[in-house]
């Protein structure tokens, strides 16, 4: 059985501001995401980019998760950067030449796609450029540098390049030196690492599998870590650790980083593609939420990449507020639902930045009792008991919002909290993905981005319609799922249900569905709770 009770549009109700475009400030891959996600609410952007035009410089961030490419998915982008991505399934780490450990992406259903593929952020950025051209809900205007923002309690009015613009709401999403950031006056604070890291895209024909691998401490570069990572067209990253003080221009005059890459190509030959020196940060905004301006991707956290977390967060932190800004525009939130954007993705970062400070803690060590206690674990990493404390970092991953104000019922005592441990599905998690027979949808979460979805399983449950509620549509498990992947992953029992938001996470799980209990769970997801 299905049933589908209201439409996707976020139409406007009551407030007029609500007819205003939202205004995004920064066209990279954040804020084209979250304009084209609004879009498919019918929501119109204005995005607003300071540089003339756009500018693909290097690789910067290259691994996109399976559940990014999810979201990808849903702005029309997903199969594209498959075609050009390059897959992989594996990690390797090292030490001294000497292989510790490979790591794998186990899949709690049945994905249609890989755990990861790497792709330039340039390349992403190109994609969602020619999605924002088709997209006639879109403004993308560069060359508009944004030089104040005022706020007021029916929206934002934001001067770019010269000229105003009026929005109900205004989504910065314009980097690590957010100036909506600085002009809101939100606090950044967090610390920087004492070594830098010297980047090399090159291109060579190497006779690699496509796989990360992770060097420990290498005769090469002794007491510090490379990093390689294919790309597509033959290229490669490189990723040195390198001293405080180097310099690269020095290292290429001198014949020392020719010297680097031939540890890597041997004799084959190569071209450096882009070169940059990075010094990496852990930092967190204070908040994500003042009034109607929400804070994303870098703007509001800013993370060390070893775990490829930064950009791949980033897009989940465009989906979270997408959603919820469609919501509050159309009148279907509560009073709650914007704050839980704060609540949901800065919980988020905080995660993101545990795990990558400890990380980094491990690349770059503070002090001696650290170093030894570094040198202690890698050269015992022989013993599967030692080999677990070995970061190389732990790779990205959807955060769960078990602890949000919008889901219902408490996570188990033992919920699993740590990096890279398989989640049950409760409320909070993201919804895991399986084949279905379904109209317009072969697999599970192309039903999710359009509202809210209810899955039973084996029993019918007669929600009352409400249209200031929004959209909600109904499956049946049983009925749609024939090969039992996700009602498996799920563990649903016949009598069982579970509320899907918008963004694909679980906001109930019922054991009991009476149509008040779906109510009251929806109430709550929608920030009435």
């Amino acid at each position: 059985m299905h049933r589908a009770q209201r439409g996707p549009r976020a139409h406007h109700r009551g407030d007029p501001a609500m007819t205003e475009p939202v205004v995004v400030v920064g066209g990279g891959p954040v804020g084209l995401v979250a304009a084209l996600l609004l879009a498919r609410w019918g929501v119109p952007t204005v995005v607003c980019e300071a540089a003339p035009a756009r500018e693909p410089v290097g690789s910067k961030s290259i691994c996109v998760q399976r559940d990014v490419l999810d979201v990808y998915h849903r702005v029309g982008v997903a199969d594209a950067l498959l075609a050009e991505g390059v897959t992989w399934h594996v990690g390797r780490t090292y030490h001294r030449g000497r292989e510790l450990f490979t790591t794998t992406f186990p899949d709690p259903g049945r994905s249609a796609y890989p755990g990861f593929i790497n792709i330039g952020q340039a390349a992403v950025e190109r994609h969602l450029v020619a999605a924002v051209a088709a997209q006639p809900l879109v403004e993308l205007r560069y060359d508009a540098q944004v030089t104040a923002v005022d706020t007021d309690a029916h929206g934002v009015t934001v001067t770019a390049g010269g000229r105003c613009v009026r929005g109900s709401h205004l989504l910065g999403a314009d980097g690590s030196r957010s100036t909506v950031r600085r002009l809101l006056g939100v606090g950044f604070p967090g610390r920087s690492f004492g070594d830098r890291f010297l980047i090399a895209d090159i291109r060579a024909e190497l006779p690699f599998p496509a796989e990360r691998r992770f060097h420990f401490d290498p005769e090469w570069n002794p007491g510090r870590q490379v990093l390689v990572h294919p790309q597509p067209d033959s290229v490669w990253r490189i990723d040195w650790q390198v001293p405080d003080d180097h310099d690269p221009e020095t290292d290429r005059a001198s014949g020392r980083l020719d010297e680097r890459i031939r540890r890597i190509t041997g004799d084959t030959p190569y071209e450096i593609v882009w070169l940059s020196v990075y010094r990496f940060h852990q930092r967190l905004a204070d908040t994500f939420r003042v009034g109607r301006v929400l804070l994303a991707g870098d703007a509001a956290h800013l993370m060390s990449p070893f775990g490829a977390r930064g950009l791949n967060s980033g897009v989940q932190d465009a989906e979270n507020a997408a959603w919820k800004i469609a919501y509050e525009r159309a009148g279907w939130a509560g009073p709650h639902l914007a704050d839980s954007y704060t609540a949901e993705r800065r919980a988020a970062a905080a995660e993101n930045l545990r795990v990558t400070g400890e990380t980094m803690r491990f690349l770059v060590p503070g002090d001696e009792d650290q170093w030894r206690r570094r040198r202690e674990i890698l050269d015992a990493a022989a013993d599967p008991a030692t080999r677990v404390a070995v970061d190389s970092g732990k790779l990205a991953e959807p955060f769960w919002y078990v602890d949000s104000p919008l889901s219902t019922g408490s996570p188990p005592a033992d919920f699993p909290r740590g990096a890279a441990q398989p989640r049950p599905p409760v409320a909070g998690v993201l919804c895991p993905d399986g084949p279905v027979t379904a109209p317009g949808a072969g697999r599970l979460r192309e039903l999710f981005g359009r509202g809210f979805v209810l899955l039973t399983h084996n029993v019918d449950v007669p929600v009352p319609v409400d249209p200031g509620s929004g959209p909600l549509s109904i499956y049946r498990l049983d009925e749609i799922d024939r090969e039992g992947v996700a009602t498996t992953a799920l563990r649903a029992r016949p009598g069982w249900a579970a509320l899907v938001r918008p963004d694909g996470h679980l906001a109930a799980v019922l054991d009991a569905p009476t149509p008040d209990a779906v109510t009251r769970a929806w109430r709550t997801a929608r920030g009435l709770g």
